[in-house]
């Protein structure tokens, strides 16, 4: 069942959104090499806190931290550990939070210290995806109008995109209806209406677009060993256009995008 915000709602989840970008930005700023996982899970949770919220995914379907951290050619899901980043990794940060009783939702993919061009590459162009997605969420388009961006965005550099995870909706759940795949064949003919709150997250391969769960039973990699690129907004239907709830325009943001960007 679809859920349309009333204006206190939209209010509640912009406070949320901005926590989260808030929570994201130091965090990938403090993603560098010789950091740990843990050490960066520790550091969303106590910010988390400090904010007032309460961290999405820990206890979620028995996920015990804050964040997923999903490194190189994990795609998404990762778990954090006492793995310490280093120069050439690129980190995919997934963070959500609840505020008040709603939620929000985010990812960035961020490159620690100097990385290969081809990887720089791959994370632009799934960041541009979003981006050509969010521009399409305007009442009145359709789910298959943001997979079809989504896919012509990538489309040119071959990468693969991951059919196996999707968008949502969001709102007093983490998940709520619809089900946003990044791909046109994929996603249905719903039409967007004013109100609806949802995230759009893309999550592109630099090879095939198959991928597999490790033992840990969250960890999803690509099958090829291919590195994986995964960005993440939550998403405000208004009648004027799309307002971005989680946008990334805090200070720790423009210090890892200008690496990547320009």
């Amino acid at each position: 069942m679809l859920k349309i915000k009333s204006k206190r709602e939209l209010d509640i989840m912009r406070t949320a959104g901005r926590l989260v970008a808030q929570v994201l930005s130091a965090v990938a700023e403090a993603a560098k090499p010789g950091v740990t996982l843990d050490e960066l899970d520790q550091l969303a949770e106590r910010l988390t806190l400090d904010a007032g919220a309460r961290p999405a995914f820990k206890g979620y379907m028995g996920f015990r931290h804050t964040l997923c951290t999903s490194v190189n050619e994990a795609v998404v899901h990762g778990v954090p550990s006492a793995r310490t980043l280093k120069n050439g990794d690129i980190v995919g940060l997934d963070y959500g939070l609840q505020y008040q009783g709603y939620y929000g939702d985010s990812a960035v993919t961020v490159p620690i210290g100097p990385i290969p061009a081809h990887a720089a590459q791959l994370m632009k162009a799934t960041r541009d995806s979003l981006y050509a997605a969010i521009e399409l969420c305007r009442p009145g388009n359709s789910l298959k109008d943001l997979g079809r961006a989504v896919e012509g965005t990538v489309k040119p550099f071959k990468y693969g995109i991951v059919k196996e995870f999707v968008g949502h909706g969001i709102g007093q759940s983490l998940h709520e209806d619809p089900q946003i795949p990044n791909y046109e064949a994929g996603a249905t003919n719903l039409k967007l209406k004013a109100g609806m709150t949802i995230c759009i997250e893309p999550m592109i391969n630099a090879g095939t677009s198959q991928v597999k769960v490790l033992e840990d039973r969250w960890t999803a990699v690509t099958v090829d060993g291919a590195l994986s690129a995964h960005y993440e907004h939550t998403i405000a239907i208004t009648d004027n256009g799309p307002e971005v709830l989680t946008e990334w325009d805090e200070p720790g943001f423009k210090k890892v995008f200008d690496r990547i960007l320009h």
